[in-house]
């Protein structure tokens, strides 16, 4: 099978169960040396993306704040973060797919993103389970997907403010969650968390890479494109404290570093 067409194919699957099983079958080709056809010119037969039935996607106004001091709302908590990753390995397929005419080693990234996303999705929900909950039990919200819809015509500013900009912020957001967590003895969680937080570390920097190419490619400096990509499309207003080390070793600038700091 044709890795683009497997990816797009994994992206329209609306079971989890299904769509973990396409992922995980598309790394193992992917990895066993499987290249991507980077000429496909494709067309999605399905509504994009795939996704179950629950959890109702609400506005994100209307979320509860999740304590992680209830069993309840430790739950609530870690569902909107089984939600994050279920989109995560949305949006990597959808890269993985969409952008034709890139080299092989940028479908590779993504079919690699795709497959840590849906491992990070398997741990939440298992967890989840173990606390007498599931993925869909919560409400939840689409504003990652709405900014892959807002960028599907251009891969520089998907790479810019998806992976860089969206991803990034769980950076920043993972050590004080997890150190709630800590409080509220969820050891698990806390275990669970450190590898995503390792492995995200690792997608932004491939974000990072992607996105400092194409500004190669099309002869434009990275860091005033960001500014102009991020006003066009509606980009958050990135908020501290920032997790300045994580950022770091993900392949953030000393000047975008700095930028934060100031």
């Amino acid at each position: 099978m044709e890795l683009r067409c497997l990816a797009l194919d994994a992206l329209s699957e609306p079971d989890p169960a299904r769509k973990l099983a396409a992922v995980e079958t598309g790394w193992a080709l992917c990895h066993a040396g499987c290249v991507a056809d980077a000429a496909l010119r494709l067309n999605p037969a399905r509504p994009l993306p795939g996704r179950p039935a629950l959890p109702r996607l609400v506005d994100p106004a209307t979320l509860p704040r999740r304590s992680p001091f209830t069993l309840a709302g430790r739950a609530a908590l870690l569902h909107a973060v089984a939600h994050i990753e279920f989109n995560a390995i949305n949006l990597a397929l959808d890269a993985a797919w969409r952008f034709d005419g890139m080299p092989p080693a940028f479908y590779r990234d993504w079919w690699l993103v795709a497959f840590e996303e849906s491992q990070h999705f398997r741990l939440l929900q298992n967890h989840l389970r173990s606390l007498g909950h599931d993925y869909g039990d919560f409400d939840a919200h689409d504003g990652l997907w709405a900014m892959a819809e807002r960028t599907r015509e251009d891969p520089i500013a998907r790479m810019a403010l998806v992976p860089r900009t969206l991803e990034a912020r769980g950076l920043d957001a993972t050590p004080p969650m997890q150190a709630r967590l800590a409080r509220a003895g969820d050891h698990e969680a806390v275990r669970i968390l450190d590898v995503i937080l390792s492995d995200e570390i690792g997608h932004v920097a491939i974000g990072n890479h992607w996105y400092r190419w194409l500004c190669e490619r099309a002869g434009i400096d990275p860091v005033a494109c960001y500014d102009v990509l991020a006003a066009q499309h509606g980009a958050p207003r990135l908020k501290g404290p920032f997790n300045l080390e994580a950022r770091e070793r993900a392949g953030f600038t000393v000047e975008e570093l700095g930028q934060l700091r100031d």
